[in-house]
């Protein structure tokens, strides 16, 4: 076992979706950065990326949108929502946002995160550490001034001018930084699958029912992501249940897409992601920073988790060269990232929670609202691209106010529901 001792400007932990957009927008600007990541390497497992309109900006300003392998990705515009059993309830259509992000981008396992992670290799002010372990946080007075870290069986000692947790929902550094944490464990989470469609599935659809949720989302090669709501801690329970169980529960569900669903041989295509919310009282200290699930995690229905770590991450890399510049790392500066970025996130983990209700519901009552509402936006432009663009990572406002809810329920009339902002196209 050997000790270190190395200097850099910025230090990052984790490089997940926010940490490696951060580590990447730092090294085009020059900054010495490093990089630590438990991980022995890229991520390999299963997991459906769907690149939202303010996602694929981020990858833009980077230069990697179009470097993106056009094999592995395939735009979405078109999302049908229905009910189980089949009925249409209401479809959302990307093309009436303003081009260019008019449109999702749904890719291959890992595909834009490895994109990222490969243009950091090539970056020379940057170094990623794979298998390094956060251990914990060096001080001078209240003030962060590093890191220490175990990297493979040698102590690692990090002198930065600011430390960033990027490290997920379980944050390491929060923990050290001690910023209590609101820590939300929902009870249902999602089986994952990725298929080969024996016929193509042109447009994405989403099922909502009694305690029922599925997506599914068409991918590059003729592949379909599918995404089905069971209760947390029961992955093992469905597999012991056995393949033929869960593809019958999925074709009730959408009995037009039985073969799709019979394209199921093993549960090597199948993963479980749990969800959980996290909310802090702040997510600075002098000399370091929470970004992305550390900061604040939210439930997926609101599609911008990892959109939301990507956004953090570029907001902050604008910030940062200003404070390496005043020689001011401290929470007072850092604190206008998180002033820039609180009120949208809140916003979004607020809209998910909403939705958490709603959708997941097995009671009548929200049941026939939830419906309500989706048929109201089927016939209601305004409305439609006000949820279009929340969705899309458009808007830092909520997408309703009490009128809005008021008609979006079916009790008010619209006079304006065929009204677009200016930008939006039909």
């Amino acid at each position: 076992m050997t000790e270190a001792v190395i200097e850099t400007d910025i230090v990052v932990v984790g490089a997940g979706g926010g940490g490696a957009v951060l580590a990447l927008a730092l090294a085009q600007k020059g900054i010495k950065t490093i990089v630590l990541e438990q991980a022995p390497g890229p991520p390999q497992g299963l997991r459906g990326e769907i690149l939202q309109p303010n996602g694929q900006l981020v990858l833009d300003r980077l230069g990697l949108l179009n470097k993106l392998p056009v094999e592995s990705t395939r735009a979405v515009r078109k999302f049908h929502f229905c009910r189980v059993g089949g009925e249409r309830l209401c479809t959302v259509d990307y093309g009436d946002l303003p081009p260019p992000y008019n449109q999702a981008v749904v890719t291959l396992p890992n595909v834009a995160h490895h994109a990222i992670l490969d243009a950091i290799q090539a970056e020379q002010s940057v170094s990623l550490w794979y298998g390094a372990t956060f251990t914990g946080l060096l001080r001078e007075r209240q003030q962060v001034v590093g890191l220490t870290a175990k990297r493979g069986t040698d102590q690692v000692t990090v002198k930065a001018k600011v430390v960033v947790g990027a490290d997920g929902v379980f944050s390491k550094v929060r923990e050290a930084l001690q910023i209590p944490a609101d820590l939300h464990l929902y009870p249902q989470g999602y089986l994952i699958s990725i298929l080969d469609a024996p016929t193509p599935v042109p447009e994405a659809k989403y099922f909502v029912g009694k305690r029922t949720i599925l997506g599914m989302f068409p991918a590059a090669g003729n592949k379909v992501y599918l995404f089905y709501m069971i209760d947390t801690g029961s992955y093992d329970q469905v597999k012991a249940q056995g393949i033929p169980a869960l593809q019958q529960a999925w074709i009730a569900i959408d009995p037009s897409c039985e073969s799709v669903f019979r394209a199921l041989t093993g549960w090597d295509h199948t993963a479980f992601m749990p969800t959980g919310r996290v909310r802090t009282p702040t997510w600075v200290a002098d000399g370091a920073v929470l970004i992305g699930d550390a900061a604040h995690a939210m439930n997926p229905h609101a599609s911008q988790g990892r959109m939301q770590a990507m956004v953090d991450a570029m907001t902050l890399a604008d910030l940062l060269p200003e404070c390496l510049t005043a020689k001011d790392y401290s929470a007072m500066k850092l604190k206008s990232y998180e002033d820039s970025r609180r009120p949208q996130v809140t916003m979004l983990q607020k809209l998910a929670d909403e939705q958490v209700l709603f959708w997941n519901t097995a009671n009548p009552v929200f049941s026939f609202l939830r419906d309500r509402v989706f048929r109201t936006l089927d016939r209601n432009a305004r409305l439609r691209y006000r949820v279009l663009s929340t969705t899309a990572g458009l808007r830092r406002t909520p997408p309703f106010d009490l009128i809005d809810r008021m008609i979006a329920a079916g009790f008010l009339p619209d006079p304006s529901a065929q009204d677009l902002p200016v930008g939006g196209t039909r």
